[in-house]
């Protein structure tokens, strides 16, 4: 996720006590304190600990944990504890905010507690921490009800110190007004532009408002909740944050930030006991309060029409730029099991070849997509289920009306096959099973909602109980149909037409905005202004003393990498298998990769298009509807990737081709092996009209992408141009790749695409090109090696089509703008330097975190009010790159890359900067890893344990006058720009890319 914070309403409606300078080291006492010993053994209902009341103790079988709940006897402040073997351990802080305006107070607030607190008066202590911290997740975010501050760590003394920061963050924040000023919104005059308004917030909701997709869906949840809390935007409308005051967002501190208020989560091995004596003593000064209470049920409004104005969509859409869709008034989503069968009704209704509104609306070609609001919404007191379309013809939406009531009616009647349930219910109890790095915060995030509402958070993890109950209720789908649909006494039509002078509008009210405000100033209040603005610009220069804060140190650090045991084989003859046991929870996990190394590249921007079509068209024998149906039976999911990775000695030499994913229960190896088979041999990609749906998704989805993932998009654009593999994720996976979709969209003749397709399946699979992996317990071993060998045997032999080679790869530079219907903009900068053997990688890779840390965040995020940017080094792909985040000046922001460059040849790098940049890398590596993904570095990009072990002693070794010196020999010199922005940006003299 960019930057750390994050308006979830927005983006859900679509990025470490006290030690002074220094840290204790690791040694056997450290050891023996923070182990992994079990204590929930000793903890006994109606137990009294450290202030803390045990109300509830279960176990839950399936999942291999006890849930301890407690209450704080002073405050009443809630806590779920979930003991698990786990060494990725867990905590978080939440509050309800649910608001009363668009003001995006609860937002503001969010980023503003992590500017500085009574025991941390540093500026912004969230983000020093995390080069201070071996953390596996740190970030805070804004949903619709609650604000929560999360993070995980497998280190006792870390979680120690970041639960520190975390709780007087929340409890005792500085919150002085600059930092409202810098993180919500200001007044601020610019040279050449005016008066103009800034601040993260604004900027990130700007951003968030420019993304069609996101915006509907705001939108049209607004207009279902009226007169309730939802009717609100909780992450802030940019043109109702301006009138939110600093003393109001005290006032909101004061009143939401209270323990009464509270919800603390905590999850692993760590002991409970010690955390409660911390979080007591931090909350000692707090007394109960009344609850909190803002309008969340409203009266039915029976049925209502609403149209409204937004964004244009791609231009491959043609006339077909409007969204519309129909939602219901659905459960209160305080009952579990309700909610738990209209989760999977929705799953059966819309999703997959097989579900009746797929047929209804998207085979039929009457959209190019679901909306996105589409499906079932659990987030509000009342949930809501909709259907609705985007790329819609005007004309089309009483049509659309009319098969969604048509479909609602017949499902009401007929239900779902009981096949298709079958397969739904097995993949919810597959994915419990499936044992994640970071299962302690997916879990946490399925509880939160409704345990913010008052509902008892163990009943969302007994699984198996709702299962069980639902496969035993008869009828249970036709009776939501007649209870929420037939029945439904509030129902909302929405449509949000497209509007060419959209963005246009924006700017103009913004204009309005500001010329109101300046309106309502004295000359004297211009220049309080100008003075308050001043002194941010001094506070933001300020060097500080960050000895207050707590860090780990090297010595925290494993020496050494962990090692995965694999065994390398041969199948079928001539296929080479990578084989690992490992306790995988009863799950066969598959991996298998075909390369083409740098042949057919004309056949590689139809590559992604290839990957989705065989999980979409259907084979020669069977419908997907059928396939699909067995897929969900009997396997996790079967997913196919385009793949591109390295030489790690050569940059110019890459491999490319396709990944394949998929993993079943040992019950259904056999079967799942079957199915790959048929995929890879017997897809059909003659059947036009599916594909053309396809095309159609997928082209309007990927333009829609780019809105809010520019600065993926524009990394990749400037890095395009400097070697081999970044020229094959362009056309893969970049703006050419969106616009290669869109071209074939408009183009609407598909023959010559179903041919190419099969000739890329004739390139592709091929068994002499082919190297597979399979991790599984000790018992699935024979049966996986009995199934693939089966499954090789039938494998496609080598093709007989002509080899071509790709045209000769020569690195140039440019600059690239591609412009976009956005608010905000993104702007990246790509230099090739080193393969990953080489020595200098380590180094650019500290230097990358070095820069983020001690010059961009501070220049990008708090003084241009971009919501995030950074550097980043990619060590496999040998490209060093800046780039920001929703900025509102990109085009300044290229000079700041510059700066940067400049700033590290003349700093001198202490041994804090140093030590906090290799903390920040040895977190990355050290992350936890799903049983999917051990050892998988080796099989995918060639990385063995001793090449990981060297480069991790490689990162120990750095010194700081390396980092001086790899700057000046790579950053230095020539590198490439993209700029994706607002038509209205002056980059005259750039490269245009249009999409």
């Amino acid at each position: 996720m960019v930057g750390t914070v994050s308006c979830a309403r927005i983006l859900q409606a679509a990025s470490r006590a006290r030690l002074g300078a220094f840290s204790l080291k690791r040694s056997s006492q450290l050891a023996r304190r923070f182990s992994s010993t079990r204590s929930s053994s000793d903890i006994a209902l109606g137990q009294q600990m450290h202030g803390f009341l045990v109300e509830d103790i279960q176990s839950v079988s399936e999942l291999k944990l006890k849930a301890i709940r407690l209450r704080h006897e002073r405050t009443g402040m809630e806590w779920l504890h979930i003991d698990r073997d786990d060494a990725n351990n867990v905590f978080s802080i939440g509050f309800n905010t649910s608001v009363s305006d668009s003001t995006g107070v609860p937002h503001i607030l969010e980023h503003t507690t992590l500017c500085g607190s009574e025991k941390y008066p540093v500026r912004d202590p969230f983000f020093k921490m995390l080069n201070r911290s071996l953390s596996t997740f740190m970030n805070a975010w804004t949903a619709h009800d609650y604000t929560q501050y999360p993070f995980s760590t497998q280190n006792g003394q870390d979680y120690e110190n970041l639960q520190s920061v975390y709780l007087d963050a929340v409890f005792r924040p500085l919150l002085r007004e600059m930092d409202f000023r810098q993180e919500g919104w200001r007044m601020e005059r610019e040279k050449d532009l005016g008066w103009q308004i800034k601040g993260v917030v604004y900027n990130e909701m700007k951003g968030a408002f420019s993304d069609a997709g996101s915006l509907f869906a705001s939108r049209a949840e607004q207009q279902m909740f009226p007169g309730t809390t939802y009717q609100f935007e909780s992450g802030g409308d940019p043109q109702v944050i301006p009138e939110l005051t600093y003393e109001q967002l005290k006032e909101f501190h004061a009143r939401r930030y209270h323990p009464s208020n509270a919800r603390a989560y905590s999850y692993g091995s760590f002991a409970l006991a010690p955390q409660l004596k911390r979080v007591d003593a931090v909350i000692a000064g707090y007394t109960r309060q009344p609850p909190i209470v803002v309008p969340m049920d409203m009266q039915p409004f029976g049925e209502k029409m609403v149209t409204e104005f937004g964004p244009c969509e791609s231009s491959s859409a043609g006339d077909k730029q409007t969204k519309f869709s129909i939602s219901y008034l659905a459960n209160d989503m305080r009952n579990v099991y309700e909610t738990f069968a209209m989760s999977v009704f929705s799953g059966l209704l819309l999703h997959g070849a097989a579900a009746p509104m797929h047929q209804a609306l998207l085979d039929t070609h009457m959209g190019s997509d679901y909306s996105s609001n589409t499906g079932y919404s659990p987030f509000t007191r009342r949930a809501s289920l909709t259907v609705g379309l985007q790329g819609l013809a005007d004309a089309d939406i009483p049509m659309v009306e009319q098969r969604i009531s048509e479909t609602m009616a017949r499902v009401g009647e007929q239900g779902f096959e009981q096949r298709r349930v079958d397969a739904a219910l097995a993949s919810v109890e597959l994915a419990y099973k499936h044992k994640t790095g970071d299962f302690g915060m997916r879990l946490m995030q399925s509880v939160s909602t409704g345990w913010f509402h008052g509902v008892d958070p163990v009943e969302y993890l007994r699984v198996s109980e709702n299962v069980g109950r639902l496969r035993a209720d008869t009828g249970v789908f036709s009776k939501l149909v007649e209870k929420y649909v037939t029945k439904s006494n509030h129902k909302l039509k929405f449509v949000m037409l497209a509007d060419p002078r959209y963005m246009q509008g924006l700017d103009e009210k913004e204009h309005e905005l500001i010329q109101t405000k300046l309106a309502q100033l004295s000359p004297a209040d211009l220049e309080v202004l100008d003075a308050k603005n001043a002194e941010l610009a001094a506070e933001q220069g300020r060097t500080e003393d960050l000895s207050v804060l707590p860090t780990l140190t090297l010595d925290d650090v494993a020496p050494t990498a962990r090692r995965f045991a694999v065994d390398m084989g041969v199948c079928a003859e001539s296929v080479p298998v990578q084989w690992r046991t490992s306790a995988t929870n009863g799950i066969s996990y598959v991996r298998a990769i075909n390369a083409v190394r740098d042949k057919y590249p004309e056949l590689w921007p139809y590559m992604n298009l290839f990957c989705e079509a065989l999980t979409y068209q259907g084979t020669r024998s069977r419908t997907m509807a059928e396939v699909e149906t067995d897929m969900r039976l009997y396997t996790g999911g079967i997913s196919f990737a385009p793949f591109v990775t390295t030489d790690l000695g050569n940059l110019g030499h890459i491999e490319a081709g396709i990944s394949m994913g998929t993993h079943s229960l040992d019950a259904n190896i056999e079967r799942m092996y079957a199915l790959v088979q048929e995929l890879i041999l017997q897809t059909d990609f003659t059947n036009e009209s599916r594909l053309q749906a396809l095309v159609a998704s997928m082209a309007t989805n990927m333009y829609n992408d780019v809105a809010g993932s520019g600065h993926a998009y524009a990394r990749r654009l400037a890095a395009s141009t400097l070697t081999p593999e970044m020229r094959a994720v362009e056309a893969l996976d970049g703006l050419a790749q969106v616009r290669f979709l869109g071209d074939m969209r408009r183009s609407g003749d598909l023959r010559h695409v179903a041919e190419q397709l099969d000739k890329v399946r004739r390139v592709v699979f091929d068994r002499s090109t082919l190297r597979t992996a399979v991790t599984a317990n000790a018992s699935g071993v024979d049966a996986n090696q009995r199934a693939l060998e089966q499954m090789l045997h039938a494998y496609p032999s080598p093709t007989d089509l002509a080899s071509a080679d790709g045209p000769r790869f020569e690195p140039q530079t440019g600059q690239y703008f591609c412009p976009m219907p956005v608010a905000t903009g993104y702007a990246a900068q790509a230099t090739r330097c080193v393969p990953f053997v080489h020595a200098d990688s380590v180094k650019l890779q500290i230097l990358a975190k070095l820069m983020t840390s001690g010059f961009l965040h501070r220049e990008i995020r708090e003084r241009n009010g971009a919501y995030g940017g950074g550097a980043a080094y990619s060590a496999i792909q040998g490209i060093f790159s800046f780039y920001s985040y929703r900025d509102p000046v990109p085009r300044d922001t290229l000079a700041t890359f510059a700066k940067a460059v400049e700033w590290i040849s003349t700093h001198s790098v202490s041994d804090r900067e140093l030590r906090e940049a290799k903390l920040s890398v040895f977190g990355d590596l050290d992350a936890p890893l799903s049983a999917a993904d051990e050892g998988m570095a080796g099989f995918m990009s060639g990385v063995s344990d001793d090449m990981r072990q060297e480069r991790r002693d490689g990162f120990f070794a750095v010194e700081a006058k390396d980092l001086r010196d790899v700057a000046e020999k790579y950053l230095a010199g020539e590198h490439t720009s993209a700029v994706i922005g607002p038509e209205s940006l002056d980059m005259s003299g750039w490269t245009r890319v249009q999409v």
